[in-house]
């Protein structure tokens, strides 16, 4: 069996070592939904504070710090007066609404983020129910998504009412579709992904609508019933309640659905596949074969290699060993002396069969898979039919993590029953999980969103079984969020005079919390949460050490810090000189492991946040300046007369531009190179092609080569690449005779008449043969065969072959550009979709060409904006 149907005895089987970890960590709200991939489980919002203790205090905490050490040079000093005092006179300051009077400051540490920790069971996971206020709606799409606290009513943007219809044709989401303002929407595209022109191939006969219709009409009628009860079950809250839910408490009334899918039990392997330990084959028992699976199954990658991974898994390993140990009494010791081989070349050996599986097996799978999970895919929401996100409990196996992440490769124990908590309307039928066990309880709690809820082992978050995507539910909590960061603009302008003028301020936590402000307004950094010792060692701007920040005269300050998912942030960026002077007094007589801003945390930044405006977070600034500043940018570009590909390159520029602001970067794809050396060669043939066309044309009549348009613009293939290309170009059209002609004998041979002679399929090779021979004829005497075809026809083919080579060049530009950016964290948490909305109809480009159909599913309340809408 592949790997990921293994399962793993529980935590309550294995000993007290194996969950010492999840008991040294608190209890953490984590708002992401369940995922197959290990890597969401840590948290995705930056402005809920961990379980964890702040890392350093202010300076009253810590009477070991050193004093005396030497302040650096500066080529400008710091007057008595920019100097902030322990404490001050209170002060005004306008927050919108008239003078508020601050108090002084008393010298002493601000609020404390760190939240209490959970008390924990004896088998490390909470035994605390998680908090209901803070629990945040996320689908699987979801990197990080804003806070669900209730957020003012927003204006309804005007809407235009348009035909929407339900497509089938995935398990998860069902896309909503837009009549699009000109012919050109009528074709689905790709999402992303821009389509290339191919060399024109002979036209198969097309059968009409007539004759589909009478060939059967119960078929079509069946389609348009289909379709018809798909549209009817859309249900579009936008139009009713545009502000979203209008009740931030009650969120729904009535809720019935089937539970989770919990994954097979662990089938052993056969018995002539064992590990080796010091050479000879080890006897272990299921429960300890499974662990040593998990492992044998990545032996190939990069987490083998690593050796924080290998270590927390030899570990965990030998605690179910003590449980569960091998059968032939066999001591393991030492990682190095295990060969995990054997086990790792029989799973490939099982992934090889199942590629090799026919069509019809594989239809076949799927079906009985899709026909198994059917119940669970959906849920009855207020008596309308919703779509659930992420059904499937995550199986058993190793902790991966992102970045250098202090656990990965720690063992993920199996979720059972009576570890899961399922929220349910009163009064409707409890579900019977699909393995034996009890729910460990039931509740009705109509406040929040989430139907499922189970803690994980690893860093103790609380995983959640939410709404898919494309929800009502998670639409209005979209449409709020992006509501919420439009709102900012009416206090932005406000909100930066205040903290410019506590960037002088006498009182330190006041400069300290401004100069923050002044980061996240201008260089968009997450808030950020202090970490515990056995988390990944990520920082944001409230988290900054001194280390992280290096100033360089006159005015620039060098950031350096591992960001979110242990991605590395590194910025040089020129300030004003007070933010300059503030940095370099907050670094003196500090350490370089000491709390650049030991005055302010997340907690007491937003709680300030707040007072300036409702509902208002650092994320929501992030939010505000990603989708601003893409406004702006694709408003700047002129795009009249440009063509398809030229505006996709603006919009994906723009994006990118964002997409770097918010530090969404990704290593380069493996495979990129090998791309692009691809798409170089089919830029080659396209030219290639042009070329043919050009001599043909030249045979024709030699004043075309007076003509600029039809110059030599091929300087790029030279003879050994042509020659390279048209034997390659022969032996496809060989392999492509010898195809056919062993499909014609198979006929022929089922038919019962006698097979073509071998010398058949000789004369055809001949012919492919010749034919080449003559291209290379044509090549070197620059006059090819026209074919019958007319100049003007020959020029057309020209013409429509130059725009697809510069609409080729331009792909080749936007994906070489794009190889370390992630454009898509940013379009589907930061950017406000009704942007991309609005943009594609003032430039008449399909929706499709940039929005997934999953992405389009879930934004239906952003894909009928009028085209003059701004955010």
């Amino acid at each position: 069996m592949p790997v990921n149907s293994h399962m793993l005895v529980d935590s309550k089987q294995l000993p007290e070592k194996a969950t010492s970890n999840a008991q040294k960590q608190g209890t953490a709200m984590n708002g992401s939904g369940l995922s197959s991939a290990e890597h969401q489980s840590s948290s995705d919002d930056d402005d809920l504070p961990l379980s964890q203790t702040t890392r350093t205090t202010d300076a009253t905490s810590h009477p070991s710090r050193n004093l005396k050490r030497k302040k650096a040079a500066y080529a400008e000093t710091s007057s008595d007066d920019d100097v902030p005092l322990a404490s001050s006179p209170g002060k005004s300051r306008t927050n919108g609404k008239g003078k508020v009077t601050l108090p002084p400051d008393t010298g002493g540490e601000s609020e404390s983020e760190a939240a209490p920790k959970a008390p924990r069971a004896s088998n490390g996971r909470s035994s605390k129910p998680p908090p209901k206020k803070k629990v945040k709606e996320e689908s699987d799409l979801s990197g990080e998504d804003d806070d669900n606290k209730p957020l003012a009513p927003a204006k309804r943007a005007p809407t235009r009412k348009r035909k929407v219809k339900a497509e089938s044709g995935t398990d998860d989401d069902t896309a909503i579709s837009k009549k699009a303002p000109t012919k050109s929407r009528k074709k689905t595209m790709k999402s992303e992904e821009v389509s290339e022109i191919d060399t024109p191939k002979p036209k198969r006969a097309k059968k009409t609508k007539k004759e589909d219709s009478e060939k059967s009409p119960r078929m079509a009628k069946a389609k348009k019933e289909k379709k018809d009860e798909e549209q009817e079950e859309v249900f579009r809250w936008w139009e009713n309640n545009p502000d979203g839910n209008g009740d931030d408490s009650v969120k729904w009334t009535t809720l019935e659905h089937n539970g989770v899918i919990f994954p097979p039990p662990y089938e052993p392997l056969p018995s002539n596949v064992k590990m080796n330990y010091n050479g000879n084959s080890v006897d272990l028992p299921p429960e300890a074969e499974e662990v040593a699976g998990f492992y044998a199954a990545l032996l190939e990658t990069d987490h083998a290699r690593d050796a924080t991974f290998n270590r927390n898994f030899f570990e965990d390993w030998k605690n179910v060993m003590k449980r569960f140990p091998p059968r032939d009494g066999t001591k393991v010791t030492n990682f190095e002396a295990c060969d995990f081989r054997p086990m790792f070349e029989h799973f490939e050996g099982e992934k090889a069969k199942k590629k090799a599986m026919t069509a019809e097996e594989k239809k076949a799978a799927k079906k009985a898979r899709d026909e198994m999970e059917a119940k669970y895919t959906t849920c009855l929401l207020d008596g309308r039919k919703e779509k659930v996100g992420n059904f499937r409990v995550e199986p058993p196996g190793l902790f991966r993590g992102r970045g250098d992440h202090p656990k990965k490769g720690t063992l993920k124990f199996r979720v059972r029953p009576e570890d899961i908590t399922l929220n349910i309307g009163k009064g409707v039928p409890v579900p019977v999980p699909n393995m034996p066990g009890h729910w460990k309880a039931v509740t009705h709690d109509n406040t929040v969103t989430w139907l499922a809820n189970w803690t994980e082992n690893i860093n103790g978050n609380h995983k959640y079984v939410f709404l898919a995507a494309g929800s009502s539910l998670k639409g209005q909590s979209d449409m709020q969020k992006f509501e919420k960061a439009r709102e900012l603009k009416k206090h932005v302008d406000r909100i930066r005079e205040n903290y410019s003028q506590d960037l002088r301020s006498k009182v330190m936590a006041d400069r300290q919390r401004a100069t923050t402000m002044y980061f996240i307004d201008k260089l968009a950094l997450r808030a950020g949460n202090e970490k515990g010792e056995d988390e990944a060692d990520t920082v944001g701007c409230c988290s900054l050490r001194c280390e992280h920040v290096t100033l360089e005269a006159p005015d620039f300050i060098i950031f350096d810090f591992l960001g979110k998912d242990s991605i590395r942030y590194y910025n040089r960026v020129q300030v004003e000189p007070q933010v300059f002077k503030n940095i370099r007094i907050f670094k003196e007589n500090k350490n370089d492991d000491d709390n650049l801003f030991d005055r302010v945390t997340t907690t007491s930044l937003n709680k300030h946040l707040t007072n300036e405006m409702k509902g208002l977070t650092a994320k929501v600034f992030r939010t505000f300046n990603a989708s601003i500043t893409f406004q702006r940018l694709l408003d700047e570009e002129p795009l009249e007369g440009a063509s398809l590909q030229e505006k996709l390159n603006a919009y994906n520029t723009a994006n990118r531009k964002v997409a770097i602001l918010c530090n969404h970067q990704r290593s380069a794809p493996k495979t990129h190179d090998q791309s692009m050396a691809k798409m170089r060669d089919k830029y080659r043939s396209f030219k290639y092609e042009r070329m043919k066309l050009r001599h043909a044309l030249f045979n024709l009549d030699s004043k075309y080569k007076k003509r600029a348009q039809y110059k030599d613009d091929e300087s790029d293939l030279d003879d050994e690449w042509v020659t390279e290309h048209e034997e390659s170009l022969k032996a496809k059209e060989i392999e492509k005779a010898e195809k056919k002609f062993a499909k014609e004998n198979e006929k022929l041979e089922e038919d019962g008449k006698k097979l073509h002679p071998d010398s058949l399929l000789q004369e055809r090779i001949e012919e492919v043969e010749a034919e080449f021979e003559q291209l290379a004829k044509e090549r070197r005497t620059g006059k090819a065969d026209a074919k019958n075809r007319s100049a003007d026809k020959i020029e057309e083919a020209i013409d429509k072959l130059t725009d697809k080579i510069k609409s080729f060049k331009l792909q080749m530009v936007d994906r070489d550009a794009g190889k370390e950016v992630a454009l898509g964290t940013s379009k589907i948490n930061y950017l406000d979709p009704r942007i991309t909305a609005a943009w594609c109809q003032i430039h008449d480009v399909p929706i499709e060409k940039i929005f997934s159909k999953t992405l389009i599913t879930k934004f239906p309340w952003a894909m009928e904006v009028e085209s003059e809408w701004k955010f």
